[in-house]
């Protein structure tokens, strides 16, 4: 009866088995309902499809603040003294919130160190006593203007990157790089893991702000990505060239200033035996590339996807 029949199954895999086992010329296509068949999704979906025109204009619109920015590397400081709402019993994160009690491993190692860092508890234990006290609270980086690598901790004395917006004027701000090896954004907290935050703090991130005080005009990090990014660079997992660009233009700048030759000689050692050294300043620069779009009306645009390894969060435009 199927011989000279065309038939297409939506679906069920049983109907198109048994079908072609009775001679059937029968395709099988996959299907899913629309919206899952959640028909109140279905009619939300629907409503966006009305207001296509504006969300097709607002895209456009953050798409071309996303083109001309501009983001340029003009100092380092102390968290505290730049990100908005930073205080002592403060500790940013990466991802979006999460409590004490879902952190991940190492979100939690690195809680304890910075706890430690910034002189609030005399050990790690010490340390898991505040938290389970709730003397430290908590927020996402990202509500911070705010980034910073693996489990992401910031605390009020750590030294950061200032990254602004030349096109827009808005700022934003992440950790330096800590090198290679047993380091704080892993979840590390040893006592040589603290002893090095202490050299970034006296020694590498104010001679960096030095030198930069020697560029009134900053360091253009989009000019540095996007030669980079002709070099072989993707600017996230591979910093090579994009790290050499960055000690090329720090170089000179170090050299104007009354710092020793030997602890330039020591930073530019550093910097350059770790080829993520680039990443932090990169990422600075695509989060005050970024915030422009946030709160663009209609947007559907996704400006944050950050997690912490507990949780995944993303912000659409259109919605903060």
């Amino acid at each position: 009866m199927f011989k000279n029949d065309k038939i297409i199954n939506l679906g069920v895999d049983l109907f198109y088995d048994a079908l072609k086992k009775q001679g059937a010329d029968v395709r099988n296509a996959g299907f899913t309902p629309f919206a899952g068949g959640d028909t109140g999704m279905a009619a939300l979906l629907d409503s966006l499809e009305q207001i296509k025109d504006e969300i097709d204009a607002a895209n456009a619109e953050g798409i071309r603040r996303i083109n001309e920015s501009t983001p340029v590397l003009i100092a380092t400081a102390r968290a505290k003294d730049v990100i908005p709402g930073m205080k002592k019993n403060l500790i940013l994160h990466a991802g979006p919130p999460v409590t004490k009690e879902n952190m991940c491993g190492p979100v939690m190692g690195a809680v304890l160190g910075a706890i430690v860092y910034e002189g609030l508890a005399a050990d790690l234990k010490e340390a898991k006593v505040l938290v389970d006290r709730g003397e430290i609270e908590f927020s996402p980086c990202h509500h911070h203007s705010t980034v910073g690598p693996m489990a992401g901790v910031v605390s009020s004395s750590m030294w950061v990157y200032v990254v602004e917006n030349k096109k827009f004027g808005n700022k934003a701000y992440c950790t330096l790089n800590e090198g290679l090896g047993k380091v704080l954004r892993f979840g590390a907290n040893s006592p040589d893991v603290l002893k090095h935050l202490k050299w970034m703090e006296d020694v590498l991130a104010p001679s960096i702000n030095e030198a930069l005080r020697q560029s009134p005009g900053g360091i253009d990090i989009k000019a540095i990505t996007s030669q980079a990014l002709m070099m072989g660079d993707e600017c996230h997992n591979r910093n090579v060239a994009a790290t050499d660009i960055l000690i090329k233009e720090l170089i000179p700048l170090f050299l104007k200033t009354g710092i020793a030759k030997s602890v330039i000689k020591e930073i530019i050692d550093f910097i350059a035996s770790n080829p993520h050294s680039y990443l932090n300043v990169s990422m600075a620069a695509c989060k005050a590339t970024a915030d422009t779009i946030a709160g663009l009306e209609k947007s559907t645009i996704v400006s944050v996807m950050a997690r912490n390894g507990t949780d995944l969060g993303i912000r659409v435009a259109g919605i903060g």
